[in-house]
């Protein structure tokens, strides 16, 4: 009789261990480190004083930001080209410890000069640095627009974050290079604003800002722009992929100055899977307007085999999938030119803060502002549960 009884009881055993087998197994295939942004939420804000001055620098033009987890520090790159001051970058304490950014919560505490390959600062009008990356071995990565009309050609470089000093250069395809003709590469102060480093530290990636002159126009009012998003592996440092990403079309609101401008200037990582933040920034005549989306590679194509998309049916190439996040114009802010984006530290509540930058141009009438959210960051597994439990809250 006991017999029997063990009979019927293994299978109820199985029967209560396949499904987490299942589940496992399904999880075990997918990317684990795949995330997305569940929702995000604005926790304060600053904004610098008009020329604030720092050891003999005015600050200003912050067009990147990255986040030093280690030591609780932020590195903003200044696009200064040399008419303020050297080209240098700037270190900062951003204090979330209440779980919101107060409005004496950012102090600079270092500037650093850059340094060439041999230890000599660069000229004037040598560079336009835009973006920055840190790196886990005591650098950071940072790239310049260079000047189109003086054929300066763009960078990305690494450097010492100890001494300034240059250590490498990676290389760039010439699909992207200007020439004197014009009919190829960046478009002038419209290039490699945007600079972000994988988790993993293998691939550091980042795009045009508008269109390469052979893939496509700039940006105009309610036409979007088909950027290039360049893909680098650190091993090796050289270009790997290219793909396809296609900013949205703004529309011009009581432009009375005639200018508008849009682009791409800045992407931030999620994860190793190809899942990225990106900001979207406009200048429709009376303000700007700045988006915020998440989007990922998955499923787009790699592009980096052609030179020219208006030479190709570019109706056939899948570009990045993205979604909206964040309209910021929906904020009770006066919003400036946010050209930056990096992580910060976890939060008191265990969620992850997101710290926003503006460039002011070194002019009057815009300002210097950081913005700062709450993010919630899901992975696969927690999506999945909340199906079944609805109210779980990790």
């Amino acid at each position: 009789m006991r017999l029997i009884k063990k009979v019927f009881v293994f299978p109820q055993i199985i029967y209560f261990f396949i499904p987490i087998l299942i589940i496992s197994l399904f999880f075990t295939n997918l990317p684990s480190n795949a995330v997305e942004i569940s929702s995000i939420k604005f926790i304060g804000e600053v904004t610098f004083p008009k020329k604030l001055i720092f050891k003999k620098t005015e600050v200003g033009g912050l067009s990147g930001i990255t986040y030093d987890a280690k030591n609780n520090l932020y590195y903003a790159i200044s696009d200064d080209r040399g008419q303020k001051g050297n080209t240098r970058f700037y270190t900062l304490k951003i204090d979330l410890s209440k779980g919101y950014l107060q409005k004496n919560g950012i102090t600079i505490v270092n500037v650093t000069t850059l340094l060439n390959e041999n230890g000599e600062k660069f000229l004037p009008g040598q560079t336009d640095t835009e973006g920055i990356a840190l790196t886990n071995k005591g650098s950071v990565f940072i790239s310049s627009e260079g000047d189109v009309n003086k054929l300066i050609n763009p960078f990305i470089k690494e450097f010492s974050l100890s001494s300034g000093r240059e250590i490498t250069t990676l290389a760039i395809p010439n699909k992207f290079l200007p020439d004197k003709n014009r009919q190829q590469g960046i478009r002038n102060n419209l290039a490699f604003e945007s600079l972000t480093i994988t988790p993993d530290q293998k691939h550091l990636f980042t795009a045009t800002e508008n269109a390469l002159i052979q893939d496509g126009s700039a940006a105009q009012p309610n036409i979007g722009s088909p950027c290039r998003i360049l893909q680098y592996n650190l091993f090796s440092k050289q270009p790997e992929q290219e793909f396809l990403y296609q900013t949205q079309p703004v529309a011009p609101f009581l432009n009375l100055t005639g200018k508008f401008a849009s682009g791409l200037p800045d992407l931030l990582a999620l994860d190793n899977q190809g899942h990225f933040l990106s900001l979207e920034r406009s200048f429709t005549g009376i303000g700007f307007a700045v988006y915020l989306f998440q989007f990922s590679l998955d499923g787009a194509d790699d592009i980096h085999k052609i030179d020219s998309l208006l030479a190709v049916n570019s109706k056939n190439i899948k570009p990045v999938h993205k979604k909206l996040l964040l309209d910021l114009r929906t904020l009770d802010v006066a919003l400036d030119n946010i050209e930056g984006l990096t992580f910060g530290p976890k939060l008191t509540d265990g969620q992850r803060s997101l710290i926003l930058v503006s460039d002011n141009n070194f002019n009057s009438i815009e300002r210097t502002e950081f913005l700062a959210f709450k993010i919630k960051i899901e992975t696969p597994l927690i999506r999945f549960l909340h199906r079944f439990l609805p109210n779980l809250n990790p």
